[in-house]
């Protein structure tokens, strides 16, 4: 099973591609940073959208695993506008027909390290680890991307009740 992973942002949208290979060893396909070039929203978002396909394209995954609007944003301006970046993401998906699930970061935290609450640093330390990286996956953005790939790989190894 091969699984991408979405850390979406207008900014910085962080992916991850990993494989489940005979005997649910997990290892990393593909990884980095899509860092959209224009100022204008709509730009940005075609630009997501667009290298979202490709890496959909190139790598053929099974399933695709993103991070959860949390409802704690200070500003809720940001809710929305990281709901676009996650509309064109969801949107490269379903033409390809990936299915998508969603992930809160305590779930993907849970998962990863065993702790919801764990730290950035606990968070790359295991994906280095459970990936078998030579480097801590850097920046965060990448590590979020390939630990979001890494909790959908162990549901799908064990499936958890339905939410």
């Amino acid at each position: 099973m091969r699984i991408i992973g979405i850390d979406p942002g207008l900014i910085n949208t962080g992916f991850g591609i990993i494989e489940m290979t005979e005997g649910h060893r997990l290892e990393c396909r593909v990884a980095g940073v899509i860092r959209p070039d224009s100022k204008e929203l709509s730009i940005r978002l075609l630009q997501i959208h667009q290298q979202i396909a490709d890496l959909i394209r190139e790598f053929q995954p099974d399933a695709m695993a993103i991070e959860d609007l949390y409802t704690t944003y200070e500003f809720p301006r940001t809710a929305i506008l990281m709901g676009h970046a996650r509309g064109v993401v969801y949107l490269a998906a379903t033409q390809s027909a990936v299915p998508v699930t969603n992930y809160t970061p305590t779930e993907v935290k849970r998962a990863v390290t065993g702790h919801g609450r764990a730290s950035k640093e606990q968070v790359q330390a295991m994906v280095q680890r459970l990936l078998r990286l030579p480097e801590l996956p850097t920046p965060d953005h990448v590590s979020d991307a390939l630990s979001l790939a890494i909790c959908h790989a162990y549901r799908e190894r064990s499936p958890l009740p339905k939410r």
